[in-house]
């Protein structure tokens, strides 16, 4: 079903899907949307079992009509904590102490204006272009979106290189007829220091980064690495009714100089395609799946950037028409040769299959099991407890 160019680009840009967003004001100029759910799950996994937050989060959407068709849009979201994240801590002055977690932490944050023959246009903190070729498959709750891409950086949200909620972003957004593509640019300026590791290591958290032979540790920089800007773009066309094709890349660099003199440049890209039959929401068969290919542009289980990978989803259901709606999924991440070759380590794949069953109460509440079976392969020394069966049980209330 073909839709006018406004309502497409409002629709990418501005609010959730329906199910999740209730319009609570609307005058001649002006209308306001509050979204989100709150999702309380029980887990069992790595041996024990646990209440645990189902990324629960809170949204605002304002929409302004202003003259000569043009709209103007600002969209706010926060993942929400509502159960409490407390941990004990022995603190350096010699006191047990408990520490919580944030209540609200940012995850969206945009503003843009929109034009049935123009486009829309779009700056701030906002999914990136890449997400609109792999959104498809991130639809299970407790475990999903670990081999596309969007998650860089073990599962982070995918901010540093905007392919997940990407930060300090411009998108450009269009379509004609069955045809919609979005054009993206981040705009920031990154750097950290390159330190010696004999591990090769990278990570985000101690500003450590390597590419190339590992080399004797002495803590010292051996330079400076810069991350800039990023590009991306996606292109998705509506082939039928029930047919949706999605295509898609994203583009970084690693430029810096060592102490030395020598220059180091690398690429960071991701490319690949989606398909998509059905809506998950609707009632009947939903089929998805996406492949995409990789160069430095994720990391492995210790924090350490993967030469190269290829990448595999895929989600299929079928909505009866009682609510009950069993699910399967197949995720699968491996990293290439070149990987193996600079860690000398193993192979990195990362494999597991999800079975469930979602009962949708009505539009706005779900009860769902789900159950996850691991079947990765690591070198021992990339183990990480977050690869494991596991089962969930819970309850998506949405607003």
């Amino acid at each position: 079903m073909k839709r006018t160019l406004v309502a497409s680009a409002l629709a990418a840009v501005i609010f959730v899907p329906s199910v999740s967003a209730i319009e609570i004001y609307k005058d001649d100029k002006n209308s306001v949307e509050i979204g989100g759910w709150m999702d309380a799950r029980i887990i069992n996994t790595q041996g024990a079992t646990e209440v645990v937050n189902g990324s629960s989060r809170i949204n605002f959407g304002f929409t302004r009509d202003m003259d000569n068709d043009w709209k103007t849009f600002v969209k706010l979201e926060w993942g929400v904590n509502p159960f409490g994240t407390s941990d004990i801590v022995y603190s350096s002055e010699s006191n047990f102490e408990s520490q919580s977690g944030d209540f609200l932490t940012n995850r969206l944050g945009y503003a843009g204006l929109a034009h049935d023959k123009y486009g829309s246009l779009s700056i701030g903190k906002q999914w990136g272009v890449w997400y609109d070729v792999v959104y498809n498959t991130n639809l299970v709750n407790t475990w999903d979106g670990n081999a596309s891409g969007t998650y860089t950086y073990n599962k982070a949200d995918g901010a540093v290189n905007g392919t997940g909620r990407g930060d300090n972003t411009v998108q450009y957004r269009n379509s004609f007829g069955d045809v919609s593509f979005g054009l993206q640019v981040q705009l920031k300026q990154d750097s950290f220091d390159l330190i010696e590791d004999d591990s090769a290591l990278l990570s985000t958290t101690d500003n450590s980064f390597m590419i190339g032979s590992p080399v004797a540790i002495t803590g010292e920089s051996l330079g400076t690495i810069e991350y800039n800007n990023t590009v991306g773009g996606s292109i998705t066309y509506a082939a039928t009714d029930m047919l949706t094709l999605t295509a898609g890349f994203n583009l970084g660099e690693f430029d810096g100089t060592l102490e030395s003199g020598e220059g180091i440049s690398e690429t960071d890209y991701i490319y690949g395609a989606g398909l998509t039959w059905g809506g998950f929401e609707q009632p009947g068969f939903y089929a998805a799946i996406n492949i995409n290919k990789n160069e430095y542009h994720d990391t492995d289980n210790i924090g350490r950037l993967m030469p190269d990978a290829v990448g595999l989803e895929s989600l299929f259901s079928y909505k009866f028409d009682n609510g009950l709606k069993p699910i399967f999924a197949y995720n699968y991440l491996k990293a290439g040769d070149a990987y193996e070759a600079l860690y000398n380590d193993g192979e990195f794949k990362r494999q597991f299959i999800v079975a469930g069953l979602h009962y949708v109460w009505d539009e706005q509440t779900m009860l769902y099991i789900e159950a996850r079976k691991d079947m990765s392969d690591f070198n021992v020394a990339n183990q990480t407890p977050d690869e494991s069966d596991g089962v969930a049980i819970g309850i998506r209330y949405y607003m």
